[in-house]
């Protein structure tokens, strides 16, 4: 197995850890144009929306399932028989099963898109994570100058961050939770609020390696009217958001936020109670879903 093969794998592993586009421009129902036969079909998954009013009613009637899907491209192979023989899916879907209440199944996929991209689609109720995504966050960190080894590291993270972006897009939709602003930007939250709630320092790096990204993916994208129509927020705004939630998490410890120039004090005075806010209610909505 060469060092691509085995990093990619290291990048599943790091999200079985989870218990609870380009630079990923996703969202709900953004599968790839070209899926067609290698999907899982909608009636196999379609169930009515649960009541939200009514917290007698959340029983636990589903899974998060691996569907392994067949490669396309061929470059994929290899990784494609890591993965199933080593079950790192199955031991993610466990630890999720092992935390979370679902009205219905879940699938988590990894496999080739033909094109970059993670996505929920709402659909099928599945969250997959593209091949090609992991090789576009290695190439984004590389050409900031960073070098082999530590542009892997980087997209480690940032694959992490994605990962949990799409997983808040499923709770949203699976336990039809309110959502007063823009779902992307929850998405986000969603994901900021686990990294740096659950997973410590590597949740932090996390975190940081998204902003990085959408740094770095701002400077090679002008502003046109199809950027700023789309149901994302700007890839700079992006990053001040993912700045201020680590920074808001503990203005001591991440102080250097600050003092490195990275987040302007008129916006970094705000972000404690910003990050309070944003924890207090990704930790309301969840709580009645959670088993322990």
């Amino acid at each position: 197995m060469n060092r691509s093969q085995f990093n990619l794998l290291a990048v599943l592993a790091i999200l079985i850890i989870v218990t609870v586009s380009c630079v990923y421009r996703s969202s709900r129902n953004s599968a790839p144009n070209n899926q067609s036969a290698n999907t899982i079909k909608p009636e196999e998954t379609d169930a009515p929306k649960p009541d939200k009013a009514d917290d007698n009613k959340k029983s636990d009637k589903g899974d998060f399932l691996v569907k392994h899907l067949e490669v396309t491209n061929s470059r994929y192979n290899e990784i494609d028989r890591q993965i199933k023989d080593e079950k790192l899916l199955e031991k993610a879907a466990d630890k999720l099963n092992q935390s979370l209440i679902l009205p219905y199944d879940i699938n988590l996929i990894t496999k080739d898109c033909g094109e970059v991209n993670a996505f929920y689609d709402a659909n099928t109720h599945s969250v997959t994570v593209c091949y090609e995504l992991m090789e576009h966050f290695y190439t984004v960190f590389r050409s900031d100058g960073l070098s082999d080894e530590k542009a892997y590291d980087k997209m480690f993270d940032a694959v992490r961050f994605a990962f949990l972006h799409e997983i808040g897009h499923a709770l949203i939709d699976t336990y039809n939770l309110p959502i007063t602003g823009s779902e992307e930007d929850a998405a986000d939250r969603c994901s900021s609020f686990i990294n740096l709630t659950e997973l410590g320092e590597d949740g932090v790096n996390a975190v940081l390696a998204a902003a990085d990204a959408f740094a770095i993916e701002s400077k090679n994208t002008s502003s046109n009217k199809r950027n700023l129509a789309d149901e994302h927020l700007l890839q700079e705004q992006r990053f001040y958001n993912s700045l201020c939630m680590i920074y808001g998490s503990n203005t001591t410890k991440y102080a250097y936020i600050l003092d490195d120039q990275y987040l302007p004090k008129e916006r970094a005075v705000k972000c404690p109670q910003e990050y309070e806010r944003t924890a207090d209610s990704w930790s309301n909505l969840l709580a009645p879903w959670r088993k322990k």
